[in-house]
């Protein structure tokens, strides 16, 4: 018989956060049986949440901005990598202003609170900070991504970013700890649970293993991450949570081992292991080169003794994660930093010249100017472009079936895989970068075979049935860089009108007018994909 004795489950030695004082009001202390008891005003936490998705959606971490300009210093870096990083820079240095924010994708707004129990707010906690979402994404240029379901198949977007995730758990002392995020589609859907046994636990089998499921996270969530393995759990969501944790750095300074109580704990060796697995990858920042991840955090747990839960999981170029925290001395947020211009370098990095494409030629004229260069060519973009994604193409697709004909717009231009966020009075456009392709792929044959999409532009790596389809048609994927959503609305896009479903909102049918759009050849017409050989 063993001795009881409590293990806190996940044992963080410390907090380094640089925390600014947003207010001393709503807070006081009041003495309840010789217990100080921190009385918040939930009107508190309706102001910090506020403030938190407003700060998250415009400004990144130094520590983030600090990892790319390494990046650029870096002699073993790609010319891709370095381009990638310095654009990224350049998009940070524009969503600062706080009119456009760093990723179109404004996310799903996450809350991972820690309650005192001396802590009383005498409300809903959720509602209050359910209202300072609302507020933010109401009167902020962000975008509204939730649909609700009123039956299997029929949706509708709420049009207020509502509802969030919010999980507040229970804690000691009289302090209210918070985590805000917001998760953006691409990087949340990169998130993976592999359930595993025993066997995998071997110096062999592991490596293998994650050789092989580092490919699942292609380049569709905006690279380089900061990367996420956890190794355990005593169940498949315990896994899960924390592998969204350890992705914003929550967990950095849990102990670096084990103990009988089962402590959560980093494993630094494999840290190192798997960082050099991802660089010798050579997938790279989006396209080839050394910085798939910027980092990586491994995280083992305690696990029942016949599962080996694995979950991996990212936070993407966007890296959208603040923590704050209400105590007697009042209402604090992570401080991010405001002027991400100290980290540019003084010159762009050194490049080949792009290869200058017009796309206000007939659509035949493009493809046998595109079809002259090989994959991995660096494109500049300059004409019309039509944007539409998901919602969009099941609507064109049941047009086909229906026996009517491909719209003109589909044939004559490139179509870009993209939905804007809310467009700042006196802009053409609100933050427009490229949304993930692999979700466009069951469309690409059956568009192309009646004249569409014959060049279609957006991020990340595709399924095969795409090649095939671009060399059985004579298409082209043509590789936008996902993240610097804002940079490219202020200086590539230059003009943007609705001109079908406008009923769908953000996932309506637009024409936009670029210049200077930067793209890479990904898939050609001759069957070549450049991830294929990553």
């Amino acid at each position: 018989m063993s001795d009881f004795k409590y293990q806190k489950p996940f044992p963080i030695t410390k907090d380094t956060t640089e925390y600014r004082l947003l207010t001393k009001d709503y807070v006081s202390t009041i003495d309840v049986d010789g217990r100080k008891v921190l009385k918040v005003d939930p009107k508190g936490l309706e102001v910090l949440s506020k403030e938190a998705f407003s700060d998250v959606s415009f400004y990144l971490r130094s520590a983030h901005l600090n990892k790319l300009q390494c990046i650029l210093k870096d002699d073993e870096a790609s010319d891709n990598d370095k381009f990638v990083a310095h654009t990224m820079l350049m998009n940070q240095v524009v969503a600062a202003d706080g009119q456009l924010p760093t990723c179109q994708d404004t996310g799903t707004a996450i809350v991972v609170a820690k309650k005192g129990e001396d802590v009383y707010t005498g409300a809903n906690d959720a509602e209050h900070l359910s209202r300072g979402v609302f507020d933010t994404y109401q009167q902020r240029n962000l975008r509204y991504s939730q649909v609700v379901p009123f039956s299997m198949f029929e949706e509708k977007n709420t049009g207020n970013n509502l509802p969030a995730q919010i999980d507040i758990y229970a804690n000691q002392g009289n302090e209210y700890e918070f985590l805000f995020l917001t998760k953006g589609g691409g990087s949340g859907n990169k998130t993976f649970l592999y359930q595993q046994t025993k066997a995998l636990l071997n110096e062999e089998n592991l490596s293998y293993f994650i050789k092989e499921k580092i490919k699942d996270l292609g380049t569709s969530a905006c690279p380089p991450y900061h990367l996420a393995l956890v190794i355990g759990g005593t169940s498949a969501e315990a896994n899960l949570a924390t592998v969204k944790k350890a992705s914003t750095g929550y967990l950095d300074h849990l102990p670096t081992e084990g103990n009988e109580g089962g402590q959560a704990f980093r494993d630094l060796e494999w840290e190192k292991k798997v960082e050099q697995i991802c660089r010798e990858s050579e997938i790279g920042a989006q396209f080839g080169g050394k910085y798939f991840v910027h980092d990586v955090k491994v995280i083992r747990l305690p696990r029942h003794a016949a599962s080996c839960p694995v979950g991996i999981g990212v936070s993407c170029s966007a890296d959208r994660n603040i923590k704050a925290k209400i105590n007697e001395d009042g209402i604090f947020l992570e401080q991010l930093e405001k002027d991400p211009v100290k980290y540019m370098p003084e010159e762009a990095p050194a490049m080949k010249k792009a290869v200058d494409i017009n796309l206000d030629q007939p659509m035949e004229d493009i493809l046998k100017e595109l079809t002259k260069y090989p994959i991995k060519t660096r494109l500049n973009l300059s004409g019309t472009m039509i944007v539409a994604r998901d919602i969009a193409h099941a609507q064109i697709k049941k047009m086909l079936d229906e026996g009517k004909e491909m719209p003109e717009y589909f044939k004559n231009h490139p179509v870009y895989y993209a939905g804007p966020a809310k467009t700042p009075e006196g802009m053409p456009s609100g933050s427009f970068g490229p949304t993930t392709a692999g979700r466009m792929d069951p469309y690409v044959d059956v568009f192309q075979k009646a004249g569409g999409s014959m060049v279609m532009v957006a991020k990340g790596n595709r399924y095969q049935s795409v090649t095939d389809a671009c060399k059985a048609n004579g298409g082209f994927y043509l590789g936008s860089i996902g993240g610097p959503a804002a940079v490219l609305a202020k200086n590539s896009i230059k003009s943007i009108e609705v001109i079908d479903f406008p009923e769908l909102g953000m996932e309506a049918v637009r024409k936009i007018r670029v210049e200077n759009f930067p793209a890479f050849i990904i898939v050609d017409d001759k069957g070549n994909d450049f991830f294929a050989d990553m």
